[in-house]
């Protein structure tokens, strides 16, 4: 049995709903692939009082059978099929009173999205169930699990009808970060050098059924070819059952993503709809909402605090990487497509785009490396122009301490070296910014690299701080 990696925080909120003196009702969200059953089954080591999970694209009659199913394997008594969801858990709840024990009866419903099929009372029954009956007992642990972001905020999370207020705990799911990363990939007996993970990163984010995929003794560019490019590659076909499985109007969500994907820096709610020709009003809002909490984009504020300009940018490593190389090569069909752009330029500028994103997903460890996790601070975006002038930061951290990090991210094959050419660029990006925003804070110009920076004298006048990717391991 696997060890779970990482999940400090999450097995600790387990470990203390399960030894309360009351019933608990966690609901488990977060994106497709990341790792939520495997969570659960784990912490629990697969002891459930009662397991069900729900059927795909299966009818109500269908879900009612596995149900029954279910109670029938685990119950001595005979119970007559459930007509309804109602029945169903009055069973349950006779099955549960059967029981005698003094720990928590845990109850693990999973897929629960699927369970709601058309036209069934399945939010009703589980309501009753938790309602009139669950939260007045002191000993039920009732644990739901989904990745239909929509359904379960709308329905369990934020619920407006008869769930409304009745969690007792929710727990949103991420994927690994490089840390947790290089662990599993250790775990599988996988060797990499910190460099190479986070090439890896790039391709896949910190989704674990994504780097199951990882094979011993194969190259990382050997890695993405077999995971993605080949005829039979395990994910070659991923993109089509993702969104679709997360949302159901899943065509606009896809769209959304594939604006964002566009352009590197991200749009304003205004440039997505006008760049898109997406609606504008409650569905893009929900759009974007439901987006965000799934983990696929971020919105960022930006330095001028400004509402209207919050800018949404994709976060989502595989949906990134789709539609820059798989939807291309699924088009052009040619063999050993990832194996012979290796150090092409669209590879080169690629790397340069995600490591960005890889930085910006390690805010966190960025901080605690400048020593700066103590003071309040923000992470924006910010694009300048001066007099027809434009200028792009990569990030900027703004303190509390009076003091603004301006971050550059250089993902490159060895000692990165700032020459006449980019410190001039560099100067130029401070005094814009600076004359820009009149900011009064002092500022600091922050590099993060994957080898260093050789120390000449454009490093010595313009650095303050140099951080490389082994902070993030």
């Amino acid at each position: 049995m696997k060890e779970i990696i990482g999940r400090s925080d999450e097995k600790q909120v387990l470990e203390r709903l399960k030894l309360s003196e009351r019933s608990e009702f966690l609901a488990l969200h977060g994106r497709r692939r990341v790792g939520k059953t495997f969570l659960i089954r784990e912490f629990f080591k697969n002891q459930f009082d009662f397991h069900l999970t729900g059927l795909a694209n299966a009818t109500t009659k269908q879900q009612l059978l596995n149900f029954d199913l279910q109670i029938k394997r685990i119950s001595s008594k005979e119970y007559r099929a459930s007509k309804n969801w109602i029945e169903a858990f009055f069973t349950l709840i006779d099955y549960l009173e059967s029981i005698e024990t003094k720990e928590k009866k845990i109850i693990f419903i999973d897929e629960l999205p699927w369970l709601d099929t058309r036209n069934s009372d399945f939010i009703s029954g589980l309501e009753h169930f938790w309602n009139n009956w669950a939260d007045g007992q002191k000993n039920i642990f009732l644990i739901v699990c989904g990745s239909a972001a929509s359904w379960m905020l709308n329905n369990v999370i934020q619920s407006k009808g008869g769930l409304h207020n009745r969690l007792t705990e929710r727990m949103k799911i991420h994927p690994f970060n490089l840390k947790e990363t290089a662990a599993f990939l250790a775990q599988k007996g996988c060797k990499f050098t910190p460099n190479q993970i986070v090439l890896l990163y790039m391709v896949m984010g910190g989704i674990p059924y994504y780097l199951e995929v990882v094979q011993k003794g194969m190259s990382i560019a050997q890695v993405v070819q077999h995971a993605f490019f080949n005829v039979n590659s395990p994910l070659k076909d991923e993109f089509k059952q993702l969104y679709k499985a997360l949302f159901k109007k899943h065509e606009i969500y896809e769209k959304t993503v594939q604006i964002l994907a566009s352009k590197n820096k991200g749009f304003t709610r205004a440039e997505l709809i006008n760049s898109g020709k997406l609606s504008s009003g409650g569905t893009m809002t929900k759009v974007l909402e439901e987006l965000e909490e799934s983990g696929f984009i971020t919105a960022y504020s930006s330095f001028d605090n400004k509402k209207k300009n919050i800018n949404y940018r994709l976060s989502d490593f595989y949906t990134a990487f789709y539609f820059r190389f798989i939807a291309k090569a699924q088009q052009k069909k040619e063999e050993n497509y990832w194996l012979n752009i290796q150090n092409q330029p669209i590879f080169n500028t690629w790397k340069g785009i995600a490591f960005e994103q890889v930085c910006l997903s390690h805010i966190k460890e960025i901080k605690s490396a400048l020593g700066i996790s103590g003071v309040v601070s923000n992470q924006d975006t910010w694009m300048g122009n001066v007099n027809g002038e434009k200028v792009q930061i990569d990030f900027l951290i703004d303190r509390n301490d009076q003091v603004i990090n301006l971050v550059e991210c250089k993902f490159s094959n060895d000692e990165f070296i700032i020459d006449k050419e980019y410190a001039a660029n560099l100067r130029r990006k401070m005094s814009v910014f600076q004359n820009s925003t009149k900011t009064k804070k002092l500022v600091h110009l922050t590099m993060i690299t994957s080898f260093g920076i050789l120390k000449n004298e454009y490093y010595l006048e313009l650095v303050q701080n140099s951080l490389e990717t082994d902070l993030f391991f």
